[in-house]
């Protein structure tokens, strides 16, 4: 029963091979558009997190995380090549595992693109609030545009309503319902503008570094039975720094020589990210401090909890790395780099809104696929008469990403995000494997190198990490998937156009339907 109703691979690739892609990507352009899509809200927002995780060792928690996302990107690499359509991971699962296990990696992506979005909105109003209270490069006095004390930060992190993360959602949602989306040479740009940032906090930042701020390195240790603190605790959170690196695995179709390239593309986005991120956190551990809050019980402070805000309010704790919302401009202020700082907010600010489009963008589209599946009700692949998008879907998940932005931290988001991504990712690594023994001639423009060993370790690298969240992304993740499996249950398994007797609805051809596909008979893993 686990893996049945497998949509057959040749009719997922129908649709794909009406509009074949020109092979033109090249190494060089690869490594840049992943690094592109990598660089983004973790560095600038999770760095805090990481430095009350593990303190100066959240350097550990980078690699880490990097290896573990390697090991998942040439994996998710190999079915990106041999299924290049919409859908991302749930697309691969139904095509090799079936519905069942495709609706579990459907309905966890939730977490990963609209929980991630609700994360980047949360450290997007960070660095706005950062700036509004410097006075914005000394043009007023600080303090003077300020929002309410209670409209910076969300109910859950000891605040009220955060104002400004619930206007960047709505802005986003309704320019996705118009259609409004970035071009190549915006995102151009953008990416400038992130490298710039970065090269500049590492300029500034390296020089002040003090041997003994990185004293003692591992306050923390390496976690606890629980997750959530230790080295192991920021990894599984800084993970969140690193997603978008499949960018590179889904131009597969795009790709010259991909058995080459791809490898080069996403093993170099990552290295290159890895010594950013590396320099970075040395940069700021070293040249302030990066050292932990701990209770009155000797354990680190919990990031985002009532407690650690109540904490940072303390006048001894105003200047703590940990206890910013822009750590990475509050570092070169420190440093008295002050105009600096507030250029270093400001690109954050041009540059994060573009991460939730695209992460709001990928969740309406899962939902819209889902939904022409028939897991999900037919109103949700409903197209906008003048605006050519999925306005429904669009419009009902900007509004949970909105709210949930007012009221949660940025931390726990991304931990929550973490754990419907790394599910994917094991999936997608066990589906490799699973087609090379069911499949085993067919093509495959790119091979995951010792697939035997990488998969595997991919599969144990996301366990660990998942195991190391915190204690509330873990619960939300187990209800969320219990809740999903119930609607499954009552709706997605009848309303299949894959159960007996249903297939789907005529007309709407500008939804570029697939074709018709009946149930067979359960292949076997």
């Amino acid at each position: 029963m686990l893996f049945w109703r497998v949509k057959p691979l040749d009719h997922i690739l129908a649709t794909a091979e009406k509009k074949s892609l020109h092979r033109q990507l090249g190494p060089i352009q690869l490594t840049l558009l992943g690094v592109g899509a990598v660089i983004g809200t973790g560095i600038f927002v999770l760095t805090a997190e990481a430095a009350q995780k593990s303190g100066p060792a959240m350097m550990i928690a980078f690699v880490i995380a990097a290896v573990v996302c390697g090991l998942a990107a040439l994996a998710y690499a190999e079915l990106a090549s041999m299924v290049p359509v919409s859908g991302s991971a749930y697309t691969y699962t139904y095509g090799v595992m079936g519905e069942v296990i495709a609706w579990i990696v459907g309905w966890a992506l939730v977490l990963e693109y609209a929980i991630g979005a609700t994360a980047v909105c949360v450290g997007w109003s960070g660095y706005v609030n950062g700036l509004l209270n410097s006075g914005i490069f000394g043009l007023v006095a600080p303090g003077s545009l300020s929002l309410p004390t209670w409209l910076q930060t969300g109910y859950f992190s000891g605040g009220g309503f955060n104002l400004l993360a619930f206007l960047i959602g709505v802005a986003v949602t309704w320019l996705l319902v118009i259609g409004t989306s970035k071009s190549a040479k915006v995102n151009a740009v953008l990416v400038a503008i992130k490298i710039i940032a970065l090269t500049a906090f590492i300029a500034l930042a390296l020089p002040a570094v003090q041997s003994s701020n990185m004293h003692p390195f591992m306050p923390t240790g390496w976690g606890s039975p629980t997750g959530g603190v230790g080295v192991l605790g920021a990894a599984a959170s800084i993970f969140f720094a690193y997603v978008g690196f499949d960018a590179v695995s889904t131009a597969a179709e795009e790709t010259k020589n991909p058995n080459r390239n791809i490898p080069i593309g996403l093993m170099g986005a990552l290295g290159i990210c890895t010594i950013f991120y590396l320099l970075v956190g040395y940069g700021a551990a070293g040249s302030v401090g990066a050292q932990p809050l701990f209770g009155a019980d000797g354990v680190a402070l919990d990031p985002g909890s009532p407690a650690m805000t109540a904490a940072c309010a303390l006048a001894a704790n105003a200047d703590k790395l940990v206890c910013s919302h822009e750590p990475l401009a509050h570092v070169i202020r420190l440093l008295g780099f002050a105009q600096v700082g507030n250029l270093i907010a400001l690109a954050a600010v041009l540059a994060l809104p573009s991460v939730i489009l695209m992460m709001m963008f990928g969740q309406t589209r899962i939902f819209f696929t889902m939904s022409r599946d028939g897991l999900l009700p037919e109103m949700l692949s409903r197209i906008h008469p003048r605006f050519h998008t999925p306005h429904v879907v669009t419009v009902i998940t900007g509004i949970v990403v909105a709210i949930c932005a007012a009221l949660f931290p940025v931390g726990k988001l991304a931990d929550t995000s973490n754990a419907g991504t790394l599910l994917a990712f094991a999936m997608v690594s066990i589906g490799v494997l699973m087609l090379r023994r069911v499949q085993p001639n067919r093509p495959r423009p790119f091979r995951t190198p010792m697939a035997w060993i990488v998969c595997p370790l991919a599969v144990l690298g996301c366990a660990l990490l998942f195991v190391n969240l915190s204690w509330v992304a873990k619960s939300v993740f187990v209800v969320w998937g219990v809740i999903g499996l119930v609607f499954y249950l009552l709706y997605g398994k009848r309303r299949s156009y894959l159960a007996p007797g249903n297939q789907e609805p005529e007309g709407d051809a500008h939804l570029e339907q697939p074709p018709k596909f009946h149930e067979g008979p359960d292949p076997g893993p």
